[in-house]
């Protein structure tokens, strides 16, 4: 198998600059509704949106690599780094190492991209720690392939061999200065999609890290994105991603044997422009969501309280199947008496709508009438 970069053309990716127009237009057409809903949003909401949007970003591009963190744990973390927390709660290694990551990334968006900015990143996220690693905070020595594999230990599934390790010091020097040449003050500009997808292609082709190259290869996409758009874009990448992980690593499969790279820029245009739909609609969820605590306040005791915080948790997807009288339970550890006044009581108020009777009955969140 011949991979991308042992092409004669390596690294002069060739596109449709025509074909990915129209998703760019569409691109900056959504990023100023983002912005123009954010702005609705009062400061200190926005301070927890912020939150939350991160955090899942966080959440979400470990998940895509198989790693599965605690979300409490993430906003506690991004909560001190941001200022607004009054307590010092221990947060694990992993969580606090990849908001530290992403906090970096929020904050230095528009600094030059350096070597040291992704051995500094490198280093967050092996927080948790690997024996596994050899180098962490630096790139890969080892004389070995670096390839990723599936299936068998003793039969594997070669999906992608990046270049030998001696290569990768040259390789990254290449890389961080075509990113910095080609952004929006640089040299030769390119639009926001088509950068940020050849860049993450780009990057991940090298595989300069034993671990981590996915996220760090997401996060450089979003740092791309960012230094286009003169603001950090708080956009649901990973989250989008995550929600059909197999067609985004078919597409990476597909994409590293050749370097016109029309069909990975489509996908990825496509990928960024769904993000930002679901960015909006996290926002405009978000305003609902203060507009209706606003409306029940001072009317809801502790345990209503709690499991409208659980369902509010649950997100633009919703509480899945609805809340039942079991699930209140559960969440609240009351009575089955208790729950049915309380459920009673929160849809006399307007906090919830039922559909079905008795054991049957499903209830949801009232944001119709926020």
């Amino acid at each position: 198998m011949t991979w991308n970069w042992q092409q004669a053309d390596w690294p002069n990716f060739t596109y449709d600059a025509t074909a990915l127009e129209p998703l760019e237009r569409q691109f900056l057409l959504h990023s100023g509704e983002f912005f123009g809903a954010f702005r609705h949003v009062n400061a200190d909401d926005r301070d927890m949106l912020r939150i939350e949007l991160i955090s899942d970003e966080a959440l979400k591009t470990s998940e895509i690599e198989g790693e599965f963190l605690n979300r409490d744990s993430l906003q506690t973390s991004l909560r001190q780094q941001f200022g607004l927390a009054t307590d010092n709660q221990r947060v694990p290694a992993a969580e606090r190492g990849i908001t530290e990551m992403m906090v970096d990334l929020y904050r230095t968006f528009a600094d030059p991209l350096q070597h040291d900015t992704l051995f500094n990143w490198h280093r967050m996220l092996m927080a948790g720690g690997s024996d596994a690693i050899q180098v962490i905070g630096g790139y890969r020595t080892h004389q070995e392939p670096m390839r990723v594999v599936s299936g068998r230990a003793d039969k594997p599934t070669i999906h992608f061999e990046a270049p030998p390790s001696i290569r990768v010091p040259q390789e990254m020097n290449a890389f961080a200065g075509w990113f910095n040449a080609t952004a929006a003050e640089g040299r030769s500009p390119l639009p926001a999609l088509t950068r940020a997808g050849l860049a993450h292609l780009y990057f991940v082709s090298i595989h300069p890290f034993e671990d981590g190259n996915g996220r760090i290869g997401r996060a450089i996409s979003e740092k791309s994105l960012a230094q286009n758009l003169g603001q950090p874009s708080l956009i649901a990448l990973a989250y989008t991603i995550q929600r059909s992980r197999k067609a985004y690593y078919d597409m990476l499969e597909h994409s590293n044997k050749a370097n016109e790279f029309t069909e990975w820029l489509t996908y990825f245009a496509e990928t960024v422009l769904e993000a930002q739909r679901t960015t909006l609609k996290r926002v405009e969820f978000y305003i609902v969501k203060a507009k209706y605590y606003d409306r029940l306040r001072g009317q809801l005791n502790a345990r209503q309280e709690k499991v409208i915080s659980r369902m509010f948790r649950a997100g633009i997807d919703g509480f899945k199947g609805g809340l039942s009288a079991e699930n209140y339970i559960s969440i609240t550890g009351t009575s089955r008496a208790t729950a049915t006044r309380d459920l009673a009581d929160l849809v006399s108020k307007g906090g919830l709508t039922r559909i079905g009777e008795r054991r049957h009955a499903r209830y949801h969140l009232d944001l119709d009438n926020v």
